[in-house]
């Protein structure tokens, strides 16, 4: 079974020109999409190989919708690819983005605050009888060591990845019913930058 190791999400219209430079620059088999493990659905062409440590790895470029465009690096049973391998992946992952005029949307995971995807953040509710519209926290933590995992976030993310997803959370309207522990714990942590 294959599982996702760096995925880079992005939007942007590419020509016919551009989908076959991109096969060619990645050396996938055109028109042979993954068929194997999570997410295959999207798959337009994937190549397989062997990274420097006998890794078997697969490279892909996914669609999504009209306009949106996946690239991924997957590893199977031999195990994760090594940080320098993930590192020149996401390396050339954002160079193709870049130089392909697309919009990034995010990298996961992230190293780097632009490679955090943004969530949708309802309106605040409006206040009604005993509090505000119903809001309560029915998260399992009540501390920001617990929270991470809920955020996307390993507990060795770059801090400034953490910074960006807690003060996302912090624009919830759940935020204001927050426990007190987990409140002051990420107001140090954002203090401390």
């Amino acid at each position: 079974m294959l599982l996702p190791a760096l995925m880079a999400f992005s939007s942007g219209e590419l020509t016919p020109e551009q989908v076959r430079w991109l096969h060619d620059t990645l050396q996938l088999e055109e028109n042979t999409p993954r068929t194997e493990g999570y997410g295959a659905g999207p798959s337009i062409a994937h190549r397989p190989f062997t990274d420097d440590e006998g890794r078997g790895l697969v490279l892909e470029l996914a669609r999504t919708g009209e306009s949106g465009w996946v690239f991924a690096l997957w590893f199977g049973e031999d195990g994760r690819p090594s940080t320098e391998t993930l590192e020149s992946h996401r390396t050339l992952f954002r160079d193709l983005i870049e130089r392909l005029g697309l919009t990034l949307i995010e990298i996961n995971p992230p190293a780097t605050a632009d490679e955090v995807g943004r969530m949708y953040i309802p309106p605040e509710p409006g206040n009604v009888e005993g509090g505000v519209g119903g809001v309560y926290w029915d998260l399992p933590y009540k501390e920001l060591d617990h929270a991470w995992l809920h955020l996307g976030l390993r507990k060795d993310a770059p801090r400034e990845v953490k910074e960006v997803k807690l003060r996302e959370l912090m624009r919830f309207p759940i935020w204001s019913v927050a426990p007190e522990p987990l409140r002051s714990q990420v107001e140090e942590f954002l203090r401390e930058t």
